[in-house]
């Protein structure tokens, strides 16, 4: 993913990052988010990745490199975007306004304590007209230590994610839960959940991605509004004639 092992100790050291790296086994899964950024971006000529960490994802948009813009804290993983090319920002606070094309932000928003007003500074930087992607997890009856581990305040009902887009000011094109095998699974894992969270074992996590995710992807279909073990939203800001 890295070659700096600098910077991967300090991402680990500020983001639970070591996570991500257990998350790299889950290919079908993260070809999934791959494919789902690219979907929605549309005729997009720049697109900002919210939340970029080290650019896992950044170059899902099927845009050059200096065409995406990267919001990530970290100033070890800044760096490494920006030697990627990308345009690299600590905060949205740095992004001009209505300059965005397409938003797309992946497991961001419950690291966020006041995520409404994370929401006016993204709804800030979209352009009328402009896309905005969102992926969080789902069901605070599935939180666990390690969502306390990682800095999760919250997860989301699909509702309640509808309701913080559109107060916004977005009008949302298409909500679902997604991942309904991983619902149940998350459910069983925080039945042995203790004080500290347990490790993620990536040989367990990529079983998961390669036998149980593909049939988990497809019964997300008929559950989407029920459940999931996230929740992603596509929305769109209004354009200036307000349609």
């Amino acid at each position: 993913m890295i070659e700096n092992s600098n910077v991967t100790d300090s991402f680990h050291q500020h983001s639970g990052g070591e996570n991500l790296e257990v998350m790299r086994e889950a290919h079908k899964y993260n070809r999934f988010l791959r494919e789902l950024i690219r979907r929605y971006a549309g005729d997009a000529t720049t697109a900002l990745d919210f939340g970029a960490g080290i650019g896992t994802f950044s170059n899902s948009a099927p845009l050059a490199p200096e065409k995406i813009y990267c919001v990530e804290p970290d100033e070890a993983a800044q760096k490494h975007l920006s030697k990627q090319g990308y345009r690299s920002f600590g905060s949205l606070t740095e992004i001009a306004d209505n300059s965005i094309d397409y938003l797309f932000t992946l497991n961001v928003l419950e690291h966020i304590e006041d995520d409404s007003a994370a929401m006016d500074e993204i709804y800030r930087v979209v352009k009328p007209g402009g896309r905005l992607l969102i992926y969080v997890p789902a069901f605070m009856a599935l939180y666990t230590s390690m969502d306390s581990h990682v800095g999760h305040h919250r997860r989301y009902r699909l509702s309640g994610l509808r309701k913080l887009v559109e107060n916004a000011g977005f009008k949302v094109e298409k909500s679902a839960y997604f991942d309904a095998l991983g619902f149940f699974a998350t459910l069983a894992f925080k039945l042995f959940d203790g004080p500290e969270p347990a490790p993620l074992n990536a040989k367990m996590i990529g079983l998961y991605d390669r036998y149980l995710f593909p049939a988990s992807r497809l019964l997300s279909v008929p559950c989407a509004k029920l459940l999931g073990k996230n929740v992603f939203i596509v929305a769109r800001r209004a354009n200036r004639t307000g349609s």
